[in-house]
């Protein structure tokens, strides 16, 4: 059997390594030229009941551990005039139940856990029809079982469903400030360790500790249509520019706050958020499924990598269980993916609509101290 996995993200690496674990061999096509062609991002946290679960039956939760930032547990939780509502230091005894850890470290472990010729790099996948793949360069690859785990925009979904991302109301502009500890000690000790968070009336801004002392920085506009970033005026080709505008959007905030937007370097990424019906199924194809972003996008507030990771897990354990019947393992592992990652999706929708509320800060210190 030929099992094609189109796309080498963490979902479709996780489900590379699974097989290979259990003696199967895996093909991963990716477009891009090689693991370095481009960024992967900031930080993930992997939660102990999925993402973690699938690092243990891939054989690499050591490995995992290792590269770990359990002090990325840390959070704090703001209003725009500044006020602390909720501060939670990790104690360094605590349990990994959802430390952080860089998607790329976290890719290239993954990566480098396959054998050398498992993914194919540069091979931007077009189409399928009767057995037979088809690339953008022209050349052409047979598959018995093709796994789409191209993302938000996969090119392997429309053989299984019409379904199509649509905008949340959300639009991220991502900045960053590098080496922080060193440039900006004052900041540094007000972001802490992990996740420093504070929402407003429609808007967020949110900074992410990374572990090469980058500190990333998100701000979220919601309630905003599709077009906004082009139709808002910033000038996103002119860094120094653009963030004076963006700290202009949060005049009358706390102005440690736009002193955060000002300290920034010129990494200005702005970003549209999209996602796919929650609970969306598809009647099961012998030969085709997806998994991860590709299956059941969902908005940026920690499930998306977990749910990938465990898919590619489960799949993989699905087609190892069953070597001779992939339709079976196909629609097994299909039935328990829609249940799992519909009730993943509803609670990412629930939050959603906290950080869209106008008291988005208070009922988010609700949901994160309940009772």
């Amino acid at each position: 059997m030929t099992i094609s996995i189109i796309g080498a993200g963490l979902g479709g690496l996780a489900l590379a390594r699974v097989l290979h674990v259990n003696g199967i061999d895996a093909v991963v096509y990716e477009r891009e030229s090689s693991r370095s062609a481009r960024g992967q991002g900031g930080m993930l946290d992997l939660h102990s009941g999925t993402g973690q679960r699938a690092m243990r039956e891939a054989g690499l939760i050591d490995e995992f551990h290792a590269i770990a930032r359990r002090e990325g547990q840390d959070m704090r939780l703001l209003q725009p005039d500044g006020t602390l509502l909720l501060q939670e230091d990790t104690p360094d005894d605590a349990p990994l139940d959802r430390p952080e850890v860089d998607r790329a470290a976290l890719r290239d472990l993954l990566l480098d856990s396959l054998p050398e010729h498992t993914v194919r790099w540069g091979r931007a996948f077009d189409s399928a029809d009767d057995g037979l793949l088809h690339f953008a360069d022209g050349s052409r690859a047979t598959y018995d079982l093709l796994v789409g785990a191209d993302g938000a925009g996969s090119r392997v979904r429309p053989m299984l469903t019409h379904a199509r991302p649509t905008h949340t109301g959300q639009n991220i502009v991502e900045l960053g400030i590098p080496d922080i500890d060193r440039a900006h000690p004052d900041i540094a000790a007000m972001v802490g360790r992990g996740n420093y968070w504070v929402l407003g009336n429609g808007q967020s801004l949110s900074a992410q500790r990374n572990g090469d002392g980058r500190v990333r920085i998100y701000l979220s506009f919601y309630n905003s249509a599709e077009n906004w970033l082009a139709a808002s005026g910033i000038p996103f080709g002119d860094p120094a520019a653009a963030r004076v505008r963006l700290a202009e959007l949060f005049t009358g905030w706390d102005s440690r706050f736009t002193a955060l937007i000002a300290a920034c370097d010129d990494t200005v990424l702005p970003r549209s958020i999209a996602t796919l019906p929650v609970g969306l199924t598809w009647p099961s194809r012998p030969g085709v499924t997806l998994l991860g972003d590709a299956a059941h996008l969902m908005p940026p507030v920690g499930q998306g990598a977990n749910m990938a990771l465990l898919d590619g897990a489960l799949l993989g354990l699905a087609l190892a269980a069953h070597p001779d019947d992939y339709p079976a393992a196909v629609e097994e592992y299909e039935r328990e993916m829609f249940e799992r990652t519909s009730a993943a999706g509803r609670q990412s929708a629930r939050i959603q609509e906290i950080l869209t509320s106008p008291d988005a800060s208070q009922k988010m210190l609700a949901f994160f101290q309940p009772g």
